[in-house]
């Protein structure tokens, strides 16, 4: 039997997240799941506040069937342009042999095998955008950001994965990281952490009777317990953290 991450303890399911400076992790989880995996997958996330600079990675990974590697969907906040907010969405591939020609992505994915793609807009702080994970046809996977306002499909890019890739897995983790400190953390590091508050979404899918689950938000990594870390489930739906100092820049 596959073990999935619902049935980890956090010790286990905190060693499946990225070795980066990441500061927080949540699991979700999906029921009634086909053996062959999903054709697609949305999971909600809002950007309550956070600073308009470059550094933040709020993202959702998830697995496919008969492969070991994941693919990550996220936003990362960017400086204002022009008096007007940015954000920049982010789909990934970390499985070998993924291959691309949208002009939104490249080859490679972190210094490995992969693909990574992206796109910036002028989005909206404390907006809810839908991430949509979606097959496309064989193994062509389509990464879009919908607006839950206007409705906007915003594409960030799309890959297709070797042959013989099936849908995505029943489960898999979110993460929240501060990615700066990847090339060197400055003394004392953990106190100049920026402020942020996100929302993490029960995810969601077309497939009928599959109902998503975003399970509350953990620490992990060095700055455990003193970057003022807090999380809570919200009745309107999903999973709020937030941690770090307003006023500090991470440097």
């Amino acid at each position: 039997m596959k073990i999935t991450a619902s049935f980890l303890s956090v010790a286990s399911v905190i060693s499946l997240l990225p070795t980066a400076k990441a500061l927080v992790g949540s699991s979700w989880s999906v029921t009634n799941v086909p053996s062959t995996g999903l054709t697609d997958i949305t999971f909600p996330l809002t950007i309550v506040e956070a600073d308009h600079i470059s550094g933040y990675y709020f993202a959702q990974q998830f697995g496919f069937v008969n492969l070991s590697d994941v693919g990550y969907t996220g936003l990362q906040p960017r400086p204002d342009q022009n008096g007007k907010a940015v954000l920049h969405g982010v789909f990934s591939s970390f499985v070998a042999g993924s291959t691309t020609t949208d002009p939104n992505c490249t080859p490679g994915a972190d210094g490995g095998p992969g693909v990574s793609c992206s796109f910036e807009w002028n989005g909206v702080y404390g907006r809810t955008y839908d991430l949509e994970v979606k097959n496309n046809g064989s193994t062509l996977w389509v990464g879009t950001a919908i607006d839950t306002v206007t409705g906007a499909r915003i594409h960030i890019g799309s890959y297709t994965l070797p042959a013989g890739a099936g849908g995505i897995q029943s489960s898999q983790l979110g993460f929240v990281e501060w990615y700066p400190w990847n090339s060197g953390e400055p003394a004392n590091h953990c106190a100049l952490l920026p402020y942020q508050e996100t929302v993490f979404g029960h995810p969601y899918t077309t497939h009928l009777g599959s109902v998503g689950n975003q399970s509350l938000a953990y620490e992990y990594g060095d700055c455990v317990g003193q970057v003022a870390f807090k999380t809570e489930e919200l009745l309107i739906g999903g999973v709020e953290n937030n941690c770090g100092f307003k006023g500090q820049t991470g440097v």
